[in-house]
């Protein structure tokens, strides 16, 4: 299938209009016209070649792991989808299928590790994956999702990363009525992990360097607001949360936050912090607490989160944009010029 998106050829560039092949359908694949597709900050990081260290960019790079779009073509043993269905696609897009993690419907842990939408690895041809800064993609069927019809396409594509990295965690620790939940950060994957949190029943507190963000906090739907900055204030919020959803994706000491658990709670990393300095481990042992991470979420939960959110009525904070402006939208956001989340409409993408 012949199609063009935006693509990094190097980690210098600006992303350019570029023209490539999808794969010929499998009989397991479903070909999909790309509607919208979120920008996420490893789009970014991906296209610089800032995570050469663990894994290496492969140029050209078509980013893009929040696709909304719709069916146009399916495979000879697809029964699930059909053409003109709105569907979703996110970070993965296929596994290895057998080992215990995939057989779990953990496909995002897979031990053979799973291909990632853009910058991984075909298992068949071994060719790099490309992503949805394109017109069009081709994903074997277990991996697409469907959109249910109450949310609104043009918003939902950063639930695809945004809103499963964070909606995860929450299931994961049993959030419900009468938890108490911590979130640090409300940007992109912290507004989420909020609206979530009070929609599942939990009592929520955004955790915050600055007061300027309280009226922004109970806006998203928190319940309290804490200011990290106050040594009283902290100090009286001590084991007062079951989980503390940390979402600031830079370095950063987590030893103020260990003392805020309660006996076996959690703090849950979901940004990638890098390598961290020590930090003394008698809070984690005096109260059982933990330091946990959480990447994605799997296929089967994929869906449930979009599920939930259609019944919720939750939806990201999201700026549309056209394809034209990426690069900008790039520079915006490494200044935290955006709220929460840019979208593409790929109606502005046209053939060169």
């Amino acid at each position: 299938m012949k199609t063009y998106g935006y693509a990094a050829h190097n980690a210098n560039s600006p992303l350019t209009h570029f023209s490539f092949e999808r794969r010929e359908l499998r009989p397991d694949d479903v070909a999909i016209e790309i509607l919208y597709c979120g920008v996420c900050h490893s789009d970014l990081h991906q296209a610089r070649g800032d995570w050469s260290a663990f894994q290496k960019t492969h140029y050209p790079c078509v980013p893009g792991h929040e696709i909304i779009g719709k069916v146009v073509e399916t495979g000879r043993d697809v029964s699930r989808f059909s053409v003109g269905q709105h569907v979703a696609v996110g970070t993965i897009i296929d596994s290895c299928s057998h080992c215990d993690q995939c057989r779990l419907g953990e496909e995002q842990m897979c031990r053979e590790y799973p291909t990632v939408t853009y910058n991984g690895q075909d298992r068949i041809t071994h060719d790099i994956t490309l992503g949805g800064y394109a017109k069009h993609i081709v994903v074997k069927d277990h991996f697409v999702l469907a959109l249910p019809e109450k949310l609104d396409p043009a918003l939902a594509g950063p639930l695809l990363c945004a809103g499963i990295t964070v909606y995860s965690p929450l299931r994961t620790w049993n959030v419900g009525p009468g938890s108490r939940v911590g979130v640090i950060g409300i940007g992109g994957l912290g507004h989420l992990a909020v609206r979530f949190a009070a929609a599942m029943g939990a009592n929520v507190t955004v955790i915050t360097r600055t007061s300027g963000k309280a009226d922004e906090a109970y806006a998203l739907g928190a319940d309290n607001v804490l200011l990290s900055t106050s040594d009283e204030a902290m100090a009286n919020a001590a084991s007062a949360f079951d989980v503390i959803i940390d979402t600031i994706p830079v370095a950063h000491d987590l030893s103020p936050y260990l003392g805020l658990l309660d006996v076996a709670g959690a703090l849950v990393i979901v940004g990638n912090l890098g390598d961290m300095e020590g930090f003394s481990t008698l809070p984690l042992i005096m109260g059982r607490r933990r330091i946990t991470g959480s990447p994605s979420g799997g296929i089967a939960q994929t869906q449930e989160m979009l599920d939930f959110c259609a019944r919720k009525g939750i939806v990201p904070d999201c700026e549309t944009i056209a394809i034209q402006d990426i690069n900008h939208a790039f520079e915006r956001m490494e200044r935290g010029d955006v709220r929460y989340r840019f979208v593409i409409d790929m109606a502005s993408l046209t053939a060169a």
